[in-house]
């Protein structure tokens, strides 16, 4: 049995990773730390808990996680880094769902995170979380950065498309909506539902953190620079994250259908649907499932790439959870086989 700690466990990651982690057969959830909820019960403060996870808060420290065979971090940024390298030193493996890891280059990272990186030398090695790009190099891995939601998203829909070549890489389009639960469980006024129903925006249209990580591994795909324009959006919705992507053809192109679907064909959560689609992202709701339709609109060059993913699931906790099933050696699939809720 793998013993677990979740540091971070009152956010929306961390309660989706408990939500999960409940019914994973081969994970005993050992750890669950908060700051502001020390000595309280976990299904106290999440009664959807309740019968499932059997914990207390506790403080994050390495100490209590000390016996603890796998961590994940499902904190803000800038708080792993000052952990992961004392919790390596003892044989504890790492998955972090924040940004602290994702980026290869410290100064790139504090560009656009604001802080120094605590510990630059794990960058290199750190492997990012991507399975269906990543796969062998997360099986062998210590310190796993788990991709970010926008990012997994893109990276997935134009993944088969640059990687045989097909599209100008330099004129890439993506064009992101998100659920309002992206932002995290804080109070904030531009995520109250008071301002954010009945409405819709986009934001960081100069420059959204997400940018580098997903042109970094855009680039890697690729074999080269790429250029990305990358806008966000905010939508009234809980859950979800529907990216709309733009490319041009660079060559003729006999059946994209048959390309993403060969490309996907093994790939348990990625799901390439039918010719003609239009992916709903009440249809991956609760899911680790990102589904793909691909459109050549009038029959002219440029290709649309739809990509949906929830957030919370396959845009963070589910694929934090994929990747520990990797590290461990366990089914990829394994506490992952969740049917999507609906409606």
């Amino acid at each position: 049995m793998i013993r677990a700690g979740i540091v971070g466990g009152t956010g929306y990651t961390g309660v989706e990773l408990l939500r999960i982690l409940a019914l994973h057969t081969h994970v005993e959830v050992a750890v669950v730390t908060s700051r502001s909820d020390v000595g309280t019960r976990v299904d106290a403060l999440y009664p959807s808990l309740r019968g499932a996870i059997d914990a207390v808060f506790s403080a994050p420290d390495v100490a209590a996680l000390s016996n603890c065979d796998v961590v994940f971090f499902a904190t803000p940024n800038g708080t792993a880094m000052l952990m992961a390298e004392q919790l390596l030193q003892q044989g504890i493996k790492v998955v972090d769902l924040s940004a602290d890891f994702r980026l290869k280059n410290a100064e790139e990272w504090q560009h656009w995170y604001g802080i120094e990186h605590a510990c630059p030398a794990l960058l290199a090695e750190a492997v990012y979380g991507l399975p269906e790009i990543n796969r062998e190099a997360i099986k062998n891995a210590r310190l796993v950065a788990n991709p970010g939601c926008y990012p997994t998203a893109v990276q997935l829909g134009f993944l088969p498309l640059l990687e045989k070549g097909l599209v100008d890489p330099q004129h890439l389009i993506a064009d992101v909506k998100s659920g309002v639960s992206g932002a995290g469980r804080k109070a904030e006024l531009a995520t109250l539902m008071s301002e954010t129903g009945e409405s819709f925006k986009a934001y960081a249209v100069a420059g959204h953190r997400h940018l580098p990580e997903i042109t970094q591994g855009l680039e890697l795909i690729a074999k080269q620079s790429v250029g990305l324009t990358f806008v966000p959006h905010l939508t009234p919705m809980i859950r979800g994250i529907h990216a709309t992507l733009y490319a041009r053809l660079n060559t003729d192109a006999d059946d994209l259908q048959a390309l993403f679907e060969q490309s996907y064909a093994d790939e348990v959560f990625v799901d390439v649907l039918p010719a003609n689609s239009h992916p709903d992202t009440r249809n991956v709701r609760g899911s680790n499932n990102c589904h793909i339709s691909i459109h050549q609109p009038q029959g002219q060059d440029t290709v649309v790439v739809l990509s949906v993913i929830d957030n919370l699931v396959k845009g963070a906790a589910g694929q934090a959870i994929q990747n520990m099933n990797l590290m461990f050696g366990l089914p990829e699939q394994s506490g992952l086989s969740t049917v999507a809720l609906y409606p």
